[in-house]
């Protein structure tokens, strides 16, 4: 079976076929965009989500999937952005006492919602715990702290291969769990 070097960390899989195959071929090139545009330290980051995003999709023919990979980095590092300015203005608005709006203590649909959720938070946390202490810390420092994956990888003294396959490990089971809870 042909093998293909992945993102030049060692790893090999199959030979990739369609976008992924652009993907791979201009990966260097994408790199240079998203440093260009700003992304810096993250554009690592960046190609892994959008390599996971191509990966969990089955998109159909593109007719022009070069500008479509483009397209789709650009959208990821405004994402990476705007998900930053929330959360810094967020945490600003903590910080200076305003919060938000507190939930109605007497209203039971925000009580029902609030034990739902917990309930789900939870039963994530059990599933990142039985995948391991290294992985759930990976997805920890990775998804909610906003570390990123070179900088976790030298942390744990392992490689970067090692931290995108643990992400991926977290990512697979999160994904099952979501298409659990969405069936339910």
């Amino acid at each position: 079976m042909a093998t293909r070097l992945i993102a030049n960390t060692g790893r090999t899989t199959g030979m990739a076929t369609g976008l992924s195959a652009i993907f791979f071929q201009n990966r260097a090139a994408l790199l240079r965009f998203l440093r260009a545009r700003g992304a810096g330290e993250d554009a690592e980051d960046l190609l892994q989500d959008m390599w996971m995003k191509l990966e969990a999709k089955d998109l159909g023919p593109v007719a022009d999937p070069l500008p479509y990979l483009y397209r789709m980095a650009n959208n990821l590092m405004l994402d990476r952005y705007r998900s930053a300015t929330r959360r810094e203005r967020r945490e600003q608005d903590w910080a200076e006492g305003a919060g938000g709006v507190m939930a109605d203590p007497n209203d039971d649909l925000a009580v029902d919602e609030r034990m739902i959720l917990n309930q789900r938070l939870e039963q994530a946390r059990g599933i990142l715990a039985d995948l391991g202490p290294r992985v759930e810390l990976v997805f920890r420092r990775f998804r909610i702290e906003g570390v990123g994956q070179r900088l976790i990888a030298e942390e744990l003294g392992v490689s970067l291969t090692t931290v995108e396959k643990d992400l991926q490990k977290a990512y697979r089971a999160m994904l099952a769990l979501k298409q659990s809870l969405d069936t339910e």
